[in-house]
């Protein structure tokens, strides 16, 4: 019995399409490259290793996603970006960016150093004397408690953090 793919009968939305088409590698490049001004086909296939029918499907799909838009010169097809169906990935990349803005305010906030101390030279660090010890900053943090397994096969500390009223 063959498989066969699931298909939906309401065709995607133009974010699916949009995602779907900056999911390859090479059609993020080929959007970078006319980032720099329209450009015609010819010449962006040039810039890649990758034959020129494998580019013309590249840019057919960039084209329904309406992430890049065709016209005539001549004989050339000339193509430019058009960003307007990138605002739908930046308001769906929004929500993480928030997340991670928080998040990694909150591990700086933990791990920076008391301003006031002289760094002291970590015995374990060999290149640099100025190397941030975690146990002196998380024993002064009663809310949080850290278990820290020495060397791991690298060398380097392992830290498990656990934090709250755990």
């Amino acid at each position: 019995m063959r498989h066969r793919p699931v298909t939906y009968s309401a065709g995607p939305n133009r974010s699916e399409i949009a995602f779907q088409a900056l999911a390859d590698p090479t059609r993020r490049a080929v959007l970078d490259l006319l980032r720099k001004g329209s450009q015609p086909a010819g010449q962006i296939a040039e810039a890649f290793p990758i034959s020129r029918p494998a580019i013309s499907k590249h840019l057919r799909l960039l084209r329904r996603a309406h992430l890049v838009r065709e016209h005539r010169e001549g004989r050339n097809r000339v193509y430019e970006l058009n960003a307007e169906p990138l605002r739908a990935v930046d308001f769906w990349l929004e929500h993480y960016r928030v997340f991670w803005t928080a998040s990694l305010n909150g591990l700086k906030a933990l791990l920076k150093p008391n301003t006031n101390e002289k760094p002291k030279r970590n015995p374990k660090s060999r290149t640099n004397p100025n190397r941030f010890d975690f146990r002196k900053e998380i024993e002064n943090d009663n809310d949080t408690q850290a278990q820290i397994a020495s060397s791991d096969r690298t060398g380097c500390d392992v830290l498990h953090l656990h934090t709250g009223s755990n």
